[in-house]
């Protein structure tokens, strides 16, 4: 007799508030994601970076345009993340997103919003790219050799045991609407309830 796991939807519905909170908790807990994108012939990659974000879920890193993640984006936007804190133990209530959408390269007024929200979050890039000091203005010249790229996911996949239970994994939409006052506004829709449950099963492993 051996034991399998399987997934089980269940109909348990999430308020929009409770998946916004924990997933804005997340991104501010940690300043590192893993990135998978699309390289030639379909094959996977997959790198790592610092990454800002704003409140409406735009996330950005800085990256060089030549490296190949960034050259994959250019061929397909698909692209995928990973945000955890890694000193998480084994043994402790796990937390972490997946996000899925696309990137591209940000440019003109885009750039300047990029550069001011990651300049927020890593003052170092801020004072770098001002260059008071000579060697402030070498680093800066230096990081002008890359560029920002922009995330939008368009769903979210939330694990956070300590608030959903154990093996429980939360699927939300991630929908951009109209706003007056700005580009949009985000609104993080509950789509599915995931667990992980154990199912008996014959036949040796």
């Amino acid at each position: 007799m051996s034991v399998d796991m399987t997934v089980k939807r269940t109909r348990e519905r999430i308020s929009e508030r409770r998946i916004r909170t924990i997933v804005l908790r997340v991104l501010a807990e940690t300043k590192l994601c893993s990135i998978a994108t699309v390289a030639k012939g379909n094959r996977a990659h997959i790198n790592t970076a610092f990454f800002a974000y704003s409140p409406n879920l735009e996330l950005y890193f800085l990256s060089d345009p030549g490296s190949l993640h960034c050259r994959n984006l250019l061929a397909n936007p698909s692209m995928a993340m990973t945000i955890f804190d890694s000193h998480q133990k084994w043994e402790n209530p796990g937390r972490g997103i997946q996000l899925f959408g696309s990137g591209q390269r940000t440019g003109g007024r885009q750039a300047d919003h990029a550069e001011s929200v990651y300049g927020t979050r890593f003052p170092a890039f801020a004072r770098w790219m001002k260059g008071a000091t000579p060697t402030e203005r070498r680093q800066g010249a230096l990081l002008r050799s890359y560029a920002l790229f922009r995330f939008l996911p368009s769903r979210v996949k939330i694990l956070d045991e300590a608030d959903f239970g154990g093996a429980v994994f939360i699927i939300a939409s991630v929908r951009r609407n109209p706003n007056r006052d700005g580009p949009f506004r985000i609104e993080l829709v509950w789509e599915a309830t995931e667990r992980l449950v154990a199912s008996r099963g014959d036949g040796l492993r």
